[in-house]
Protein backbone atom coordinates (compact mmCIF):
# COMPACT_ATOMS: atom_id res chain seq x y z
CA UNK A 1 0.00 0.00 0.00
CA UNK A 2 1.36 3.41 -1.08
CA UNK A 3 1.62 6.70 1.52
CA UNK A 4 -1.49 7.94 -0.45
CA UNK A 5 -3.69 5.01 -0.18
CA UNK A 6 -2.39 4.42 3.51
CA UNK A 7 -3.29 8.28 4.64
CA UNK A 8 -6.67 7.99 2.91
CA UNK A 9 -7.26 5.40 5.15
CA UNK A 10 -6.20 6.74 8.21
CA UNK A 11 -8.41 9.53 7.11
CA UNK A 12 -11.62 7.26 6.91
CA UNK A 13 -10.83 5.59 9.75
CA UNK A 14 -10.58 8.67 11.93
CA UNK A 15 -13.43 10.18 11.14
CA UNK A 16 -15.13 6.64 12.15
CA UNK A 17 -12.80 6.52 15.49
CA UNK A 18 -13.85 10.25 16.46
CA UNK A 19 -17.83 9.66 15.31
CA UNK A 20 -17.89 6.75 17.42
CA UNK A 21 -16.41 8.56 20.19
CA UNK A 22 -18.71 11.34 20.79
CA UNK A 23 -15.97 13.83 19.14
CA UNK A 24 -17.05 17.26 17.04
CA UNK A 25 -14.61 18.82 14.95
CA UNK A 26 -14.59 22.36 14.38
CA UNK A 27 -12.35 23.30 11.28
CA UNK A 28 -11.28 27.43 11.26
CA UNK A 29 -8.89 28.72 8.24
CA UNK A 30 -7.39 26.91 5.28
CA UNK A 31 -6.96 23.20 5.19
CA UNK A 32 -3.51 22.81 3.09
CA UNK A 33 -3.16 20.68 0.11
CA UNK A 34 0.51 19.41 0.71
CA UNK A 35 3.53 20.83 2.71
CA UNK A 36 4.29 20.69 6.47
CA UNK A 37 1.85 21.24 9.09
CA UNK A 38 3.11 22.59 12.56
CA UNK A 39 0.69 22.71 15.25
CA UNK A 40 1.29 22.43 18.87
CA UNK A 41 0.84 19.09 20.65
CA UNK A 42 -1.74 17.95 23.79
CA UNK A 43 -2.46 14.14 23.67
CA UNK A 44 -2.56 10.93 21.21
CA UNK A 45 -6.03 12.12 19.77
CA UNK A 46 -4.22 15.05 18.25
CA UNK A 47 -2.90 12.66 15.19
CA UNK A 48 -6.72 10.89 15.11
CA UNK A 49 -8.44 15.21 14.95
CA UNK A 50 -5.69 15.91 12.06
CA UNK A 51 -5.55 12.61 10.65
CA UNK A 52 -9.70 13.14 9.84
CA UNK A 53 -9.40 16.52 8.40
CA UNK A 54 -7.23 15.71 5.27
CA UNK A 55 -4.78 12.86 4.13
CA UNK A 56 -1.52 13.28 5.52
CA UNK A 57 1.58 11.30 7.15
CA UNK A 58 2.76 11.92 10.46
CA UNK A 59 6.48 11.82 12.40
CA UNK A 60 6.85 10.25 15.35
CA UNK A 61 9.55 9.24 17.87
CA UNK A 62 10.32 5.83 16.99
CA UNK A 63 9.10 4.18 20.40
CA UNK A 64 6.00 4.84 19.36
CA UNK A 65 6.06 2.68 16.86
CA UNK A 66 6.54 -0.28 19.28
CA UNK A 67 3.82 0.38 21.44
CA UNK A 68 0.56 -1.67 22.00
CA UNK A 69 -2.23 -1.28 20.20
CA UNK A 70 -0.63 2.49 19.08
CA UNK A 71 2.03 1.04 17.30
CA UNK A 72 0.15 -1.17 14.89
CA UNK A 73 -1.86 2.00 14.10
CA UNK A 74 0.41 4.31 13.26
CA UNK A 75 2.40 1.37 11.19
CA UNK A 76 -0.45 1.11 9.26
CA UNK A 77 -1.29 4.72 8.57
CA UNK A 78 2.36 4.90 7.22
CA UNK A 79 4.06 6.63 10.15
CA UNK A 80 7.84 7.93 9.62
CA UNK A 81 9.41 7.48 12.47
CA UNK A 82 12.57 9.99 14.41
CA UNK A 83 15.15 8.58 16.68
CA UNK A 84 15.45 11.88 19.17
CA UNK A 85 18.12 10.38 20.87
CA UNK A 86 20.86 10.22 17.60
CA UNK A 87 21.79 14.00 16.00
CA UNK A 88 20.92 14.07 12.99
CA UNK A 89 18.69 11.24 12.49
CA UNK A 90 16.60 13.71 10.98
CA UNK A 91 18.58 13.98 7.87
CA UNK A 92 18.49 10.60 6.91
CA UNK A 93 14.57 10.90 6.79
CA UNK A 94 14.65 13.72 3.86
CA UNK A 95 14.07 11.50 0.89
CA UNK A 96 11.30 9.82 2.72
CA UNK A 97 9.82 13.32 3.19
CA UNK A 98 10.45 14.08 -0.15
CA UNK A 99 7.98 10.83 -1.17
CA UNK A 100 5.29 12.66 0.77
CA UNK A 101 5.64 16.09 -0.15
CA UNK A 102 5.53 14.83 -4.25
CA UNK A 103 3.01 12.56 -3.79
CA UNK A 104 0.73 15.70 -2.71
CA UNK A 105 0.06 15.37 0.93
CA UNK A 106 0.55 17.08 4.25
CA UNK A 107 3.05 16.09 6.65
CA UNK A 108 2.36 16.86 10.01
CA UNK A 109 5.52 17.07 13.06
CA UNK A 110 5.06 18.21 16.66
CA UNK A 111 7.63 20.39 17.19
CA UNK A 112 7.01 20.95 20.79
CA UNK A 113 9.04 17.33 20.98
CA UNK A 114 6.18 16.42 23.88
CA UNK A 115 2.69 16.51 24.63
CA UNK A 116 1.21 19.34 27.47
CA UNK A 117 -1.71 19.96 29.20
CA UNK A 118 -3.11 22.57 27.19
CA UNK A 119 -1.74 25.55 29.21
CA UNK A 120 1.08 26.60 27.38
CA UNK A 121 2.48 26.07 24.16
CA UNK A 122 6.60 24.94 24.43
CA UNK A 123 8.91 26.79 22.30
CA UNK A 124 9.29 25.05 18.90
CA UNK A 125 12.71 22.60 18.17
CA UNK A 126 14.19 23.63 14.91
CA UNK A 127 16.50 20.61 14.15
CA UNK A 128 13.36 19.24 12.63
CA UNK A 129 13.17 21.80 10.11
CA UNK A 130 16.03 21.59 8.38
CA UNK A 131 15.14 19.34 5.70
CA UNK A 132 12.22 22.10 5.30
CA UNK A 133 14.71 24.71 5.16
CA UNK A 134 16.92 22.84 2.49
CA UNK A 135 14.04 21.94 -0.24
CA UNK A 136 11.75 25.11 0.46
CA UNK A 137 8.96 23.27 1.03
CA UNK A 138 5.70 25.03 2.30
CA UNK A 139 4.62 24.91 5.84
CA UNK A 140 1.55 25.47 7.73
CA UNK A 141 0.83 26.32 11.45
CA UNK A 142 -2.23 25.13 13.03
CA UNK A 143 -3.42 25.24 16.73
CA UNK A 144 -5.41 22.55 18.11
CA UNK A 145 -8.34 22.93 21.46
CA UNK A 146 -9.96 20.81 23.13
CA UNK A 147 -13.44 21.38 25.06
CA UNK A 148 -14.99 18.38 27.03
CA UNK A 149 -17.98 17.34 29.18
CA UNK A 150 -18.22 15.70 31.98
CA UNK A 151 -14.55 16.06 32.54
CA UNK A 152 -11.21 18.06 33.04
CA UNK A 153 -9.48 18.99 29.09
CA UNK A 154 -5.84 19.00 31.03
CA UNK A 155 -6.58 15.44 32.90
CA UNK A 156 -8.96 13.18 30.65
CA UNK A 157 -8.16 14.77 27.09
CA UNK A 158 -4.97 15.70 27.14
CA UNK A 159 -1.86 12.97 27.34
CA UNK A 160 1.20 14.12 29.35
CA UNK A 161 3.67 13.54 31.62
CA UNK A 162 4.26 10.03 33.07
CA UNK A 163 0.14 9.51 32.25
CA UNK A 164 -0.44 5.44 31.85
CA UNK A 165 -2.15 5.01 28.16
CA UNK A 166 -5.17 2.48 29.47
CA UNK A 167 -6.61 4.35 32.33
CA UNK A 168 -6.32 7.44 30.29
CA UNK A 169 -8.22 6.13 27.32
CA UNK A 170 -10.65 4.94 29.69
CA UNK A 171 -11.33 8.17 30.96
CA UNK A 172 -11.70 9.63 27.94
CA UNK A 173 -14.31 7.64 26.74
CA UNK A 174 -16.19 8.31 29.38
CA UNK A 175 -16.30 11.55 28.69
CA UNK A 176 -20.33 12.88 27.34
CA UNK A 177 -18.94 15.02 24.36
CA UNK A 178 -15.64 16.27 23.26
CA UNK A 179 -15.29 19.38 21.07
CA UNK A 180 -12.04 19.73 19.14
CA UNK A 181 -10.98 22.88 17.36
CA UNK A 182 -8.45 23.22 14.46
CA UNK A 183 -7.44 26.32 13.11
CA UNK A 184 -4.77 26.35 10.05
CA UNK A 185 -2.80 29.41 9.43
CA UNK A 186 -1.27 30.73 6.08
CA UNK A 187 0.83 28.31 4.09
CA UNK A 188 3.89 30.11 3.79
CA UNK A 189 7.79 29.66 2.50
CA UNK A 190 10.52 28.51 4.94
CA UNK A 191 13.40 30.86 4.47
CA UNK A 192 16.33 30.16 4.91
CA UNK A 193 17.07 30.40 8.78
CA UNK A 194 15.68 26.82 10.58
CA UNK A 195 15.73 28.18 14.07
CA UNK A 196 13.71 32.00 13.08
CA UNK A 197 11.18 29.24 11.08
CA UNK A 198 10.97 27.69 14.31
CA UNK A 199 10.44 30.84 16.71
CA UNK A 200 8.21 32.49 13.71
CA UNK A 201 6.28 29.50 13.51
CA UNK A 202 5.64 29.23 17.06
CA UNK A 203 4.43 33.04 17.29
CA UNK A 204 2.25 32.37 14.27
CA UNK A 205 0.68 29.02 16.44
CA UNK A 206 0.22 31.30 19.56
CA UNK A 207 -1.46 34.14 17.45
CA UNK A 208 -3.73 30.78 16.36
CA UNK A 209 -4.65 30.62 19.66
CA UNK A 210 -5.21 34.23 20.90
CA UNK A 211 -7.68 33.96 18.04
CA UNK A 212 -9.70 30.89 19.24
CA UNK A 213 -9.94 31.85 22.65
CA UNK A 214 -11.59 35.31 21.65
Amino acid sequence: MGSRARAQWLMRSSALMLKTTGYRIKVCGNIPDGGFIAPNHLSYMDIVVLASVAPQVFLSKKEVGDWPVVGAYTRMAGTLYIDRERRGDVATKEESFAKVIEAGLNMTFFLEGTSTDGRAVLPFRASLLQPVVANEWPVTPAYLRYECEGGDVAQDVCWWGDMGFASHLFRMFTLKKVRATVMFGEKRKPGNDRKRLAKELYDEVLGLEASVQR
